[in-house]
């Protein structure tokens, strides 16, 4: 798409860095500043017309508004009225599949932080994107080229 990527995981902090590589799973407490930098970087990127892709997995619906909406999110659990704030537009990709398939790819993902141990966590703290959130499920039982397809469909579609 030739639009700028960001790897989430680029920007946890030291101390998150470690409290995974220890397997010792994220808190809210732990995420939301690092979602708060990560809604900053959507957001100079959107203010200079500029298009991206973040990879993050932002587990639950209240992340999900936080990379949306930024520090408000967490202030109000009121949905953002039109005109009020700028919420950014984001299309989340829901990258939906079993667990042994994911845990397969941990598997062999070398130099990570974060062990394969911390992948049923992951799980347990889920909330799947819904109604009226702005995305897409896609599976990854798809080859990379369909999802691939599958997501630029729906970026331009949508």
């Amino acid at each position: 798409l030739g639009w700028k990527f960001y790897d989430a995981d680029d920007y946890h902090s030291p101390e998150n860095k470690k409290k995974m590589a220890e397997g010792i799973p994220l808190n809210d407490e732990d995420r939301i500043p690092w979602l708060c930098a990560l809604h900053d970087i959507l957001r100079r990127e959107d203010s200079s017309r500029e298009n991206a892709i973040l990879a993050c997995s932002a587990l639950k619906k209240m992340y999900r508004r936080v990379l949306v909406s930024g520090a408000s999110a967490i202030e109000s659990n009121q949905p953002e009225q039109p005109g009020e704030n700028a919420a950014l537009k984001i299309l989340f990709v829901h990258l939906d599949g079993p667990i042994d398939i994911i845990a397969g790819r941990l598997a062999k993902r070398r130099g990570h932080f974060m062990p394969p141990e911390l992948l049923k966590s992951q799980f347990d703290t889920l909330e799947p994107p819904r109604a009226p959130e702005r995305f897409i499920t896609v599976s990854l039982e798809k080859s990379l080229p369909e999802i691939v397809l599958e997501i630029e469909r729906a970026i331009f579609q949508g």
